[in-house]
């Protein structure tokens, strides 16, 4: 179980692993909160519209209708795979649906049961994409809509350190639906698991047809970086690697974006010390200067290696 990301957080996932972000006006406040909670959160559910056009499905899944108010998901995936941000804590997207279901996407299990009993609120435990299509088994699917459901769903599983097992379709979810339709989902789990092999655009990608080789932080270096908490922005940087560690706590919504500019000073050094105590250190162990078990758990989560 994992808390949910943050709205910055959640931003710089989804550009981080180059999905095109539109965030619509009042979006990280716009939620069914007071409906109860958005979390512990478990995993992914992709959906259809049953609409057509950019503009009218953002809007329905924006502002929801009469029985259902919006936000109906979080993000709406456009047909040229732009993500429109809609809402930011629990939605009305995924209702009621099967605990066994449930419990087979934290254990990651497969195959996922099918879905039977709907006992369980999934608008607290998903975070929710609806993608535009009529759902009606001939509406194309474009390869950059389903790239981006892909990249989506990688990002987000990127960031809680999921697999492509915690992806899961409406219909899977429950069998009162029978979204997304025109697509399979164990194909789309196939696609999230292939970008969870890569690193995340941005991050020390190979040259094409090199074989993948993920970023490694050399924890001596990074701790003398931290330990000289160089000056800000204009002054050289003390070691390249530091930029994956505070690419790394932007992600987990620790760091402001402005700060992840290569310098390991103040405010990342806090923004770590606050990564500490999310992993159980307190007091002095706890006080922003990475060490080997944290900064591995970050790097087992964001894409990278540890050389200690």
């Amino acid at each position: 179980m994992a808390h949910p990301l943050s709205a910055d957080a959640l931003v710089s996932a989804l550009r981080a692993e180059g999905v095109t972000v539109v965030e619509h006006d009042g979006w990280r406040t716009h939620n069914r909160n007071h409906k109860g909670p958005w979390g512990p959160v478990n995993g992914v559910v992709v959906h259809h519209t049953v609409t057509s056009g950019t503009t009218g499905s953002v809007e329905l899944c924006y502002h929801g209708y009469a029985g259902l108010p919006g936000p109906l998901c979080h993000g709406v995936i456009a047909k040229d795979g732009t993500v429109h941000l809609v809402g930011h804590g629990r939605a009305n997207h995924a209702g009621r649906g099967d605990g066994e279901v449930l419990r087979a996407v934290i254990a990651e299990s497969a195959p996922l049961p099918a879905p039977h009993a709907n006992d369980t609120d999934g608008n607290t435990r998903f975070y929710g994409f609806e993608c535009v299509n009529l759902g009606d088994g001939k509406d194309p699917w474009p390869e950059a809509q389903l790239d981006a459901i892909a990249r989506v769903s990688a990002a987000i599983c990127r960031a809680h350190g999921w697999t492509g097992r915690s992806v899961i379709g409406h219909k899977e979810w429950t069998d009162t639906k029978i979204d997304p339709r025109g697509f399979g989902m164990d194909a789309m789990r196939a696609r999230v698991d292939a970008r969870l092999g890569a690193p995340a655009v941005g991050r020390s990608a190979p040259a094409s047809g090199a074989p993948h080789r993920r970023p490694v932080v050399d924890l001596s270096r990074l701790v003398a970086a931290a330990r000289s908490n160089p000056p800000a922005p204009g002054t050289p940087v003390t070691y390249g690697g530091v930029r994956s560690v505070e690419r790394a706590l932007v992600a987990e919504g620790l760091l402001a974006r402005r700060y992840d500019d290569g310098h390991f000073g103040t405010a990342t050094v806090a923004a770590y010390a606050a990564w500490q105590r999310r992993c159980g250190y307190r007091g002095r162990d706890a006080d922003g200067i990475p060490g080997a078990a944290s900064l591995r758990r970050l790097g087992a989560r964001h894409g990278f290696d540890v050389e200690a």
